[in-house]
């Protein structure tokens, strides 16, 4: 048995949803669905953060993170085991 979900979005939203499922060959109520399903199993939700307008704040520290990350300065090994974790946590 199926039930009725009702969603308010944005006409255009829904336009370009509707777009969206044509190109995958599915239905747009398919499309939501199959992203319903998919946010159940994996137990969260995943966006992508695109024109995001950040804090001037937040961009000077993040322009801190992409010159360390640059530099190599204050990163942490790979990790990948239990193990090489308690070492490093030993460490510090």
């Amino acid at each position: 048995m199926k039930t009725l979900l009702s969603v308010k979005t944005d006409p255009v939203v829904k336009e370009q949803a509707k777009k969206l499922a044509d190109e995958l060959g599915l239905t747009l109520s398919a499309l939501v669905t199959a992203q319903l399903k998919q946010a159940i199993r994996a137990q969260s939700v995943f966006f992508t953060a695109t024109n995001c307008n950040f804090s001037p704040h937040l961009e000077k520290i993040l322009a801190k993170v992409e010159r360390d990350i640059q530099t190599g300065k204050n990163l942490s090994p790979a990790i990948t085991n239990t193990k090489e974790l308690n070492e490093y946590f030993n460490v510090l």
